[in-house]
């Protein structure tokens, strides 16, 4: 399936030689994946209106895609509702090894603590760290010159996350803290996206980001975005120019 063509990078060489595509050329490959948040409702045809999905996934590529519109860049959005980190693994050669991005974004987390709340078992938790890191060893083993993006998963008080609002803090604490180890053991890009959420609260209530705790609203996913395109572009200076 193709990706969408958004091309990019008045430095393209510079990018390419911090994250060289594996087929060595001008269109980088980046490739989102995770649950529901990254999933967006995406389309699983080639309509190229709607493989995006309508999350932050959809936002990145269409701005980068925009500014950087010379180099046409490709994206795949390869999240799907519901997954957890075991279910990532199952698929994990299909949906990601063989599709060799150059950028590989990840976003997984919230559905293994909401299963392991509302089953009350504590071992999905805590084999979280060590499936996301069999993931990880395998990318970098098949795709050793991939510059991973590991993005923090997060909540806020509203809807069933408020009503149980001690166990789901405790829960993605953990989770959190792991996706952080993670990223420092693997040397990845952290997108951290909690306290830009609580950050947000500042200015309008938890729902206006985040409608059930889980899921962002539009403007929730704007923030993801802005985020996750200041902490890529930091590490690469032909990003440096893409608005936020």
């Amino acid at each position: 399936m193709a990706g969408i063509a958004v091309s990019g990078f008045n430095t393209i060489n510079e990018l390419a030689a911090a994250a060289p595509s594996q087929n060595n050329t001008d269109s980088l490959v980046f490739l989102f994946q995770g649950d529901s948040i990254t999933d967006g409702n995406r389309g699983r045809n080639t309509d190229p209106n709607h493989i995006m999905g309508h999350g932050y996934a959809f936002s990145i590529a269409s701005r980068m895609g925009e500014h950087f519109a010379e180099k046409q860049l490709v994206f795949y959005n390869r999240g799907i509702s519901g997954n957890r980190i075991t279910d990532l693994t199952q698929r994990w050669q299909k949906d990601t090894i063989a599709i060799k991005p150059d950028i590989l974004s990840v976003l997984i987390g919230i559905n293994d603590i909401d299963a392991a709340i509302r089953n009350n078992m504590v071992a999905g938790i805590d084999s979280f760290e060590e499936d996301y890191r069999k993931l990880l060893t395998q990318t970098k083993e098949q795709l050793p010159q991939c510059t991973l993006v590991l993005c923090e998963p997060f909540i806020l008080p509203v809807g069933r996350v408020k009503e149980n609002l001690e166990s789901y803090s405790n829960a993605i604490k953990k989770i959190q803290e792991s996706v952080l180890r993670l990223s420092t053991e693997f040397k990845t890009i952290f997108v951290p996206l909690q306290q830009v959420f609580e950050n947000a609260v500042k200015r309008a209530p938890a729902n206006y980001w985040i409608w059930d705790g889980i899921h962002p609203t539009c403007a929730g996913h704007e923030l993801i975005t802005k985020t996750w395109l200041k902490q890529v572009s930091s590490k690469f200076r032909g990003l440096k120019n893409i608005p936020v």
